[in-house]
């Protein structure tokens, strides 16, 4: 069935019925709010780096092996006090808290309803490992190795002695003789075992048998008698990173849902201000680390949009009332919504959670959405001016103008399948949900959008219709239309010096005679001036860098920024980069070595110094397997084993996998932009040299965020993604258009629309950001949609026999009008983003702004050169390279309202 025919059956279906079909659409609508409210933003590693890459692979098995990034808990006291005072033992049982560890039979801390009780109940966490946990599992683990070495040696030395004896007695020697060999193999064995107690207890500084509650074990543990008698050592800086701060590292589980994510993280933040754990010698506790701030900022996010979003539709229904010309002016709006809350409502059906990209979907379906609403609206406007009443106006609409506007969705929808080629997944996430977003705006704008209209035509329409339209008179008489709104905001731009130019071309749409009047005298100049102001864009391009700082991408005054910036004044890292090791055991002399090794190299080549600390370095040391070995030296297999043995089960397994075919490598990293920071990930793994047999991979939200930004902001990218947007959208009109030239004319705006936009935003400064940094996509969309729509328009109107002139103006009052009509609505929603306190939102509704105007202006005042030096042939060398389908008979198909759609 021909697509014009089937757009033809579906708006009579709609017209015929129209009560039903807008009950049907409002209702499953509706249902995709509700559902669509139950959306979870989601902060996982996995929306920045996808499985199948290196670093998402890593990272996803780094999780599943050691835990999700740490939650970190600053504790800001004077170490001395924390480790020899009953604090520790108040920092002992906040850690059992947070692992959810209550002992069998007890009753939790603070009872059956407080956050330990939950957190032992939903089991959020995989390991915690801080001063607590480290010092009691060391001293009982130290106590058993103690107890079962001494209960050793006493069977080698009564072994030792019998064999003595025995070895005695063959000899021929008497019983003195005997039992005084079998003494001296006695206390030859004993001597070795005392020699080998004598190094563990050197490897651990021990001085005496271990207990919490002696001050002399715990400062042989912690302290470093050589540089002062209240400074840790170095080598626990993971756990002390200064005389006057600890830190307690709490790593979720990784299958955790953003739902469950999220309330771990509270009740961690619950447990730490219970009063049953507040430090005796007035020390604090602070909550941060990655997850904690990309969760807030997830939230944040999530909040910001849906104030904004109100604020947007308030925005555009205002423009929508004092721009649009006809009835039912809100219209569009409605449909507008429905189709966002149908798109959500099935992504949530879908069981796809919200990213920082997917929200952002909203205000672009939203304005594309107007779009269609607009133009099909428009449209059954001029057929009910030319006589046909409420349900046949509908129809001839939809026969006349549906087959356009879904050619400009296929076209737009198209630009945006090529975002699915990005290798960020929030990204192709971003895209595949406009594209379907796109299909349902349509589908919901023929539907709902012939039903409304041909309800509203019966008898003067219904009651709240006629107040609807009452409310719209009266603003309309406050206002002087489209034309005057446009000249108004020109004039307010061009009295901004970085954007007079953009003023006074938006003061000149309020003018289109001059505009047609430069395209029919002077068409090849106009587009030759086109074509030169996007070459510096498309230039411009290259050299226009991507914000990524996250202090300048989020509200200064969000606590969990602040939190994180207090941390890295405590410790000087804010997060960590670990390198994942793999092999049938890594904990081998020689792969224990090389991590030592590599971990020296890459400390001294991004500025750590052991004397001045981290104060100047880019990345510091944190807890990994060679840290398990004082001093870094690993000696042989047994002693590995032996010291392994001697090292509690439960912190060991915060750095080696119990089969041994994993360990890691932790570095802390401190917050910086994320271009600097891909140069750190980079300069470490150009020292990575692993032994032979055994892998190494860099893993840690730090790495992915880092990748996904350097794959976002580069410019070849970003260039690449507008070409092939390009090539897309000229395969889609070349299909559907069936001829080469057809689909040339619409191009060309297109493409020189993205060197524009290129060039303004360069010029004003805008910056982008990890978010805006896609728009070159979105640039073609909105472009398609205005060249399609008029190039197409004009055709009809030549095919009705106008002349070139006149087919101009006729396109212009009509399609032009809508048009303006709805990127100016769309310009009005995406506005009220630009006063978010988030710079990240604010920046990326600027860019959108200036890329739906500069769209707008741009399309309306080239086309019609391009139209017109269309009309006299110049294009036609160039399409007939190209090859040219032919219709019966052998004849060219024409160019006129009759040309195949689809």
């Amino acid at each position: 069935m021909p697509l014009r025919g089937g757009f033809e059956r579906i708006a009579r279906a709609a017209a015929g019925r129209p009560v039903v079909t807008l009950i049907a659409v409002v209702a499953l609508a509706l249902g995709g709010g509700a559902l669509a409210l139950g959306l979870q933003a989601s902060t996982s590693a996995d929306s920045f780096a996808s499985r199948s890459s290196d670093a998402g692979r890593a990272t996803a098995d780094f999780h599943r092996d050691f835990g999700d990034d740490a939650i970190m808990v600053l504790v800001r006291e004077r170490v001395a006090d924390l480790v020899l005072t009953e604090d520790l033992r108040t920092v002992i049982r906040l850690e059992g808290c947070l692992g959810g560890n209550v002992p069998s039979g007890a009753r939790p801390y603070g009872g059956a309803s407080s956050p330990c009780a939950e957190l032992a109940e939903l089991k959020p966490v995989r390991v915690v490992y801080g001063p607590g946990t480290f010092l009691n599992e060391a001293a009982t683990a130290l106590q058993q190795v103690i107890l079962d070495e001494l209960d050793a040696a006493a069977a080698r030395s009564e072994k030792a002695r019998a064999e003595a004896v025995r070895a005695a007695r063959r000899q021929g020697l008497d019983r003195a003789a005997q039992r005084a060999a079998g003494e001296r193999a006695a206390r030859a064995s004993e001597s070795q075992s005392w020699s080998y107690l004598q190094r563990l207890a050197a490897m651990n500084g021990l001085r005496a048998a271990p207990q919490l509650d002696d001050p002399g074990f715990v400062s042989q543990i912690v302290f470093d008698a050589a540089r002062g008698a209240d400074v840790p050592k170095s080598r626990f800086a993971f756990l002390f990173p200064s005389r006057d701060a600890a830190l307690i590292q709490v790593r979720l589980r990784p299958d955790l849902s953003a739902s469950e994510r999220r309330r771990a993280i509270e009740l961690v933040r619950e447990a730490v201000a219970m009063p049953m754990f507040r430090l005796g010698h007035g020390g604090t506790y602070t909550v941060s680390g990655v997850p904690v701030v990309v969760e807030a900022l997830a939230g944040t996010l999530t909040g910001e949009i849906a104030l904004l979003l109100g604020g947007a539709v308030v925005a555009m229904a205002l423009v929508l009332l004092l721009v649009f010309r006809g009835r039912l002016r809100l219209l569009p709006l409605a449909i507008a919504l429905a189709a966002a809350g149908l798109t959500f409502g099935l992504m949530r059906l879908a069981g796809v959670e919200l990213t920082m990209a997917s929200i952002a979907v909203l205000p672009v379906l939203i304005g594309l959405a107007v779009d269609y609403a607009i133009q099909f609206q428009s449209r059954i406007e001029e057929e009910a001016a030319a006589g046909a009443d409420g349900a046949e106006a509908v129809v001839r609409a939809a026969r006349v103008g549906a087959p356009t506007i879904a050619t400009a969705a296929l076209a737009t929808a198209t630009g945006f399948l090529v975002l699915l080629l990005s290798p960020v997944p929030m990204v192709r996430g971003f895209g595949l949900l406009l594209v379907i977003g796109v299909a349902l705006a349509f589908a919901v704008t023929l539907t709902a959008g012939s039903a409304a209209r041909a309800l509203a035509g019966r008898r003067g329409g219904h009651r709240s219709f006629r107040a609807l339209a009452a409310l719209a008179g009266a603003l309309r008489a406050s206002a002087a239309g489209a034309r005057e709104l446009l000249a108004g905001a020109g004039r307010a731009l061009a009295a901004v010096p970085p954007l007079r130019a953009v003023g006074r071309a938006v003061g000149r749409i309020a003018s289109p005679r001059a505009i047609l009047g430069a395209s029919l005298r002077r068409p090849g100049r106009v587009l030759a001036a086109a074509l030169a102001l996007a070459a510096l864009g498309w230039a411009a391009e290259t050299q226009k860098e991507v914000v990524s700082d996250l202090t300048k991408l989020v509200p200064a005054e969000l606590p969990a920024l602040a939190d994180l910036t207090a941390l890295q004044e405590a410790t000087n890292s804010s997060g960590e980069i670990d390198v994942v090791v793999r092999g049938d055991d890594v904990a081998t002399p020689q792969v224990v070595a090389w991590m030592g090794d590599y971990q020296q190299r890459v400390l001294r080549r991004l500025g750590y110094d052991e004397r001045k600390g981290c104060a100047q370095a880019r990345i510091c040391p944190a807890l990994s397997l060679p840290d398990l070995f004082a001093g870094g030296r690993t000696g042989t297999q047994e002693q590995i084993d032996t010291l392994l043995d001697a090292v509690p089960a439960y912190f060991a397994s915060a750095v080696l996998r119990p089969d041994r075919e994993a360990a890691t490598l932790a570095f802390g990293i401190r917050l910086m932009p994320l271009d600097e920071q891909q140069r750190v990930v980079e300069a470490m793994r150009a020292e990575l040299d692993p032994p032979k047999g055994v892998e190494a991979q860099l893993a840690g939200l730090p790495v992915v965020t880092a990748q996904a930004n350097a794959e976002l902001s580069s410019p070849e990218r970003r260039l690449l993604t507008v070409v092939l947007g390009l090539l897309a959208v000229a395969a889609v009109l070349l299909a559907v258009f069936r001829r080469a030239e057809r689909a040339l004319v619409p191009l060309l705006p297109i493409a020189l629309a993205t060197g524009w936009s290129a060039l303004v935003l360069f010029l004003t400064g805008v910056p982008l950001n990890p978010m805006s940094a896609t728009l070159g996509a979105l640039v073609i969309a909105i472009s398609t949609e205005f060249s399609v729509l008029l190039s197409e328009r004009f055709r009809q109107e030549r095919a009705a026999g106008h002349a070139t002139p006149e087919a101009l103006a006729r396109t212009y009052r009509s399609t032009g009008r809508a048009v303006v009509a709805s990127g100016v609505t769309a310009i009005a929603g995406f506005g009220v983003l630009a006063l978010s306190d988030i710079r990240m939102l604010r920046d990326f509704g600027i860019v959108t702004v200036v890329d739906l105007a500069v769209s707008l202006i741009g399309v309306l005042i080239v086309l019609p050169s391009v139209l017109v030096l269309a009309e006299r042939g110049v294009f036609a060398r160039l399409a007939t390279r190209l090859p040219r389908p032919r219709g019966r008979g052998g004849r060219a198909a024409p160019d006129g309202a009759d040309a195949p759609v689809a």
